[in-house]
């Protein structure tokens, strides 16, 4: 069991960048894939980036290939979500997520055990 606490969010212009952070409680957090994903208004909840437990392998949705970067820090049971080249499609609710599962299927918001409050994001000038 694992609870979610995601931070960094906020109103940055277009081309900007943010860090979005979310601190796991879990003491076994090294044992879980980590993700985020974002839902828009009006949208349904999109898969963005997801980094697995063991290698640190990462994998992203192709709208943000080269611009996001997600990473995690399991001494302080903390994975990141660094944000450059903002767009204003990027605007959203930002949630982490994480899971002990397999790595397949990480697009799947249904593959994911434990979810975090959400964190604004919102790209605009």
């Amino acid at each position: 069991q694992v609870q979610l606490v995601e931070s960094g969010g906020g109103l940055v212009q277009p081309g900007g960048s943010l860090r979005l952070s979310c601190a796991a409680s879990d003491y076994t957090f090294s044992n879980y894939h980590m993700g985020w994903f974002r839902q828009a208004p009006g949208k349904e909840r999109e898969f963005v980036a997801a980094i697995s437990r063991s290698t640190s392998r990462t994998y992203y949705v192709d709208s943000v290939k080269g611009r996001f970067t997600i990473s995690r820090d399991n001494a302080k049971n903390t994975v990141y979500l660094q944000m450059n080249s903002l767009k204003s499609e990027d605007t959203a609710v930002y949630y982490c997520a994480a899971t002990n599962r397999a790595w397949v299927g990480m697009e799947g918001p249904r593959e994911w055990h434990y979810w975090g409050q959400g964190t604004q994001v919102t790209v605009s000038s």
